[in-house]
């Protein structure tokens, strides 16, 4: 099962300091309880907050550590070039510590595009295989139909539409075998959903 998924930056905002990172988007899937008996539900938002946070700064750094080793140059694209952009992606994958909101250890999948990064929370057993090709069709989505890589892009404000991409190729977070036909029709629909 899929735990979480996070749209985060991962290059210096002229507002965070170089090794920060700012959350746009996150949806954690799975009940909505307490962990521990005498915790609020406040000091629950602000637990999920703080470790959506720290995975949110570790892949930052993964991201960061891959471009410095490839020795590539990031070269900006606009609107029209998000193909361009997924295909020159850094991805990865992150092995993280038992910590709240998670229930044991969980794996982390992250693709690096442009100034954002796209994160899938993964427990142990899932098929990274098939959550790397989720994660995939997800950041293409977004991209392509939000632009997200086109200047005052704002992921906030268009929530919704993450939400019915999220809905439909992550339903309650379980990962979905596709086969082409099912994809294309799944295309189609999330396509003239989001166009509304």
């Amino acid at each position: 099962m899929v735990v979480c998924f996070l749209i985060h930056t991962v290059c210096p905002v002229s507002a965070l300091s170089a090794g920060d990172s700012r959350i746009l988007y996150s949806r954690l899937f799975g009940p909505e309880k307490l962990t521990l008996l005498h915790r609020t539900a406040e000091e629950q938002r602000l637990a999920q907050k703080e470790a959506l946070g720290l995975v949110a700064r570790q892949v930052h750094s993964a991201v960061s550590a891959s471009r410095e080793a490839s020795g590539r140059v990031l070269v900006e694209t606009g609107l029209g070039e998000e193909a361009t952009a997924l295909s020159d992606a850094e991805n990865g994958v992150l092995s993280l510590a038992d910590m709240e909101p998670f229930a044991g250890r969980c794996i982390a999948l992250w693709l690096g595009v442009q100034f954002l990064a796209f994160t899938l929370v993964c427990q142990p057993h899932e098929n990274l295989l098939l959550a790397e090709g989720t994660l995939r069709n997800l950041a293409r989505h977004c991209l392509e139909e939000l632009r997200l890589l086109g200047p005052g892009s704002e992921v906030l404000l268009k929530s919704d539409r993450v939400d019915a991409m999220l809905q439909r190729f992550l339903p309650h977070g379980q990962l979905l075998f596709l086969n082409h036909r099912f994809a294309h029709t799944m295309d189609k629909e999330l396509s003239s959903y989001v166009g509304k």
